[in-house]
């Protein structure tokens, strides 16, 4: 399965170039100029590893990073300058996987590129997730149960994808608020109970469980 790389850079000229490049060397890619359009590209879509700038219009690759962090642990490799030491520090506090600095060679950034796929798994990972009837695209982002396809809100597959990456795990309503909404979200942590109950009507089956005085999980399958 060909891994797809979003490249976030405002420089046309660089980005056109890292397009071609990693597509020439097997990778499918997607780009943004800025730092809004990257979070809205990642949020559409499937990536399996996100090539960052540090300086971006909009939202700087910091911010980037942080909201994209806030729903997904996905591969970053972040571009900086050549004396972006304080840069790469704050950019590890965020969880950051590696850095490249700017001037860099093609070979190098490939090669930082396998070995951050390699070590994540998402160079031999399956893009599909498959629990009891459930099967999940994460590059279509299909779903289907029993065979029957289902009509899922960008937020219902989110929810399911956590749980159905943790079978067993138990997640409080606090952290799904916080993995999905945001930490700044301000509102009711009812609002996770409401969209369970419509994941679980257009699901058909006990596939998501309540732990009482706790949250939610996929029931661990048995072996």
């Amino acid at each position: 399965m060909m891994k797809t790389i979003l490249i976030v850079e405002d420089e046309p000229d660089i980005q056109e170039l890292l397009c071609t490049y990693l597509r020439d060397a097997g990778y499918e890619t997607a780009a943004a100029g800025d730092g809004v359009l990257a979070v809205e590209l990642f949020r559409s879509r499937h990536f399996d590893l996100v090539l960052l700038d540090v300086m971006l219009p909009k939202i700087d690759g910091f911010g980037v990073c942080e909201l994209i962090r806030r729903q997904s642990q996905v591969p970053i490799l972040m571009v900086t300058a050549l004396d972006g030491e304080d840069q790469q520090l704050r950019g590890f506090s965020l969880d950051v996987d590696d850095y490249i600095t700017k001037p860099f060679s093609m070979p190098v950034l490939l090669e930082k590129i396998r070995v951050i796929l390699r070590r994540s798994g998402g160079a031999g990972s399956s893009s599909r997730l498959r629990y009891r009837g459930l099967e999940m695209d994460l590059d279509t982002r299909e779903v289907t149960a029993e065979g029957r396809s289902l009509d899922l809100t960008a937020r219902e597959f989110e929810l399911l994808h956590t749980f159905l990456s943790a079978p067993g795990r138990v997640f409080t309503r606090e952290m799904l608020l916080a993995k999905l909404w945001g930490y700044d979200f301000f509102g009711d942590t009812r609002v996770v109970d409401s969209h369970i109950k419509n994941l679980r009507h257009k699901l058909g089956g006990d596939y998501i469980e309540t732990v009482r005085g706790v949250g939610y999980r996929a029931a661990k399958e048995n072996p």
